[in-house]
């Protein structure tokens, strides 16, 4: 089976699985891109998504896994039996395995690392146990390492012998260690190729070998590669022993993870993991954990503004509240602006799919709103002691932060589709509109019902 651009891939995931052909579903979700199976995967429902990953043999769950985001990829196996999880958790390589436990529920990793071999589980609690964006987080523990006393034909009738579990590994280098435990040097497998079998390995290797410690963080790895061209360097812990392989790719990759995660606590978004997959509740107590703060500091700014209000013309209140009223619905609808833009780069969402963003916003938005509609009317009674006043604020603030969250989640998706960087112009464009809007709302109610 294969899909065009216009048809909807879930849909044929969805018949699929009502057939039950784990064959059928495997292969065609090998002729669809990782963008495409992230978003369809996100369009089915939780029943849905369990039933594709207990019919899929678990190392294909684990591939599938593997190319989706990690908060969508916890979100899935969250939901799954601990043995099943743990069955597909076990076909993963160390470092996305641990990636993908370590955004889950400690609760819920807990009960997959018991379902595991004790060997992987206790490989899995260990790389758990070191920052993420560090050596030790990002390393693999996949890796072929020799005593230095072998000679050629020990180490290739070892590579022989494992060859089928070492093509897992991605082999490039063999490492050397001596008696101690110590990295002592590294093999070329060209060199060892090309010498006699009789040869020992440490006339071969290559001494002193670049390596990082355990404990390097993301920038000292950046500086390190961007010194060596190398795919991939050993991790060292402070014995000098090796643990680990940290490859290029995945320094890269954390990169980018760091600089979008900047970009989302900029914009709100505690922890920087949001989805539209995920329950309401949690995703509106994500966004208010950052505006509840903002609003009290806005409006302990707007009290030294009203401490004044004696020398001001009447409702000078309003003066005050109105830079609350922007501020905050403002910052509710940068969250919407954030996350579509994540959600457009990691290909969960596309400008066709404007109203279905409209929509999920719109109870997010109802939530949001209600709740600061309510502070803001109460801060506003305890300042000016005017019940209708506050109730008048109250409802602006609540309707305009439904207008600013429908808007910032649509409104990324409209200027992609008009050729238009979103990045660049969304806010922008959001805070000018919802100031506007704000503004009309809340001076147009205090005038038309407090004359």
């Amino acid at each position: 089976m294969r899909h065009t651009e216009d048809k909807k891939p879930w849909l044929d995931i969805e018949n699929i699985l009502n057939k039950g052909d784990s064959q059928e579903l495997h292969e065609f979700l090998d002729t669809l891109a990782p963008p495409d199976i992230a978003r369809a995967i996100s369009r089915l429902s939780e029943a849905e998504q369990s039933t594709l990953l207990t019919i899929l043999e678990p190392e294909d769950a684990a591939d599938l896994i593997e190319e989706l985001p990690d908060a969508q990829g916890a979100d899935l196996m969250e939901e799954l039996p601990a043995e099943r999880a743990a069955a597909i958790v076990d076909e993963m390589e160390s470092d996305e395995r641990a990636d993908l436990l370590g955004e889950m529920d400690d609760d819920d990793a807990e009960a997959i690392l018991q379902e595991m071999t004790p060997e992987d589980a206790e490989e899995t609690r260990e790389l758990l146990q070191h920052e993420p964006d560090t050596a030790g987080g990002l390393m693999i523990t996949e890796f072929v390492v020799y005593n230095h006393s072998l000679r050629v034909n020990d180490v290739l009738e070892d590579l022989r012998t494992n060859a089928e579990a070492y093509s897992d590994y991605g082999v490039q280098y063999a490492y050397v260690e001596n008696d101690s435990n110590r990295l002592v040097g590294v093999l070329r497998l060209r060199d060892l190729v090309l010498s006699q079998g009789d040869t020992p390995i440490q006339q071969i290797l290559i001494v002193n070998p670049i390596s990082v410690l355990v404990s390097d963080d993301l920038e000292e790895l950046e500086k390190t590669f961007d010194r060596f061209m190398f795919s991939g360097l050993p991790v060292i812990n402070n014995q000098g022993n090796i643990i680990g392989v940290v490859q290029r790719a995945d320094i890269e990759e954390a990169h980018s993870e760091q600089t979008e995660k900047v970009f989302m606590r900029f914009s709100g978004i505690i922890g920087g993991e949001e989805l539209r997959t995920q329950p309401v509740g949690s995703r509106s107590g994500r966004r208010l954990a950052w505006l509840g703060p903002n609003l009290v500091l806005s409006v302990i700014a707007a009290g030294v503004i009203m401490f004044f209000k004696d020398t001001l013309e009447q409702h000078i209140a309003l003066a005050a509240l109105l830079p609350v009223l922007a501020n905050l619905s403002g910052c509710s609808g940068n969250q919407a602006v954030a996350v579509s833009i994540r959600e457009m780069a990691l290909g969960l969402i596309r400008t066709e799919d404007v109203l279905r963003v409209m929509r999920m916003e719109l109870v997010v938005g109802v939530i949001n709103g209600l709740v600061l509609g309510v502070m803001i009317a109460g801060a506003t009674l305890v300042f000016e002691r005017n019940i209708m006043l506050g109730v008048l604020v109250g409802i602006a603030m609540a309707l305009n932060t439904v207008l600013s969250v429908v808007l910032g989640g649509s409104l990324p998706l409209v200027l992609k589709k008009a050729g238009i960087d979103p990045a660049v112009a969304a806010a922008p464009i959001l805070t000018t509109i919802i100031d506007m809007a704000g503004f009309f709302l809340m001076l147009n109610l205090v005038s038309s019902f407090l004359g």
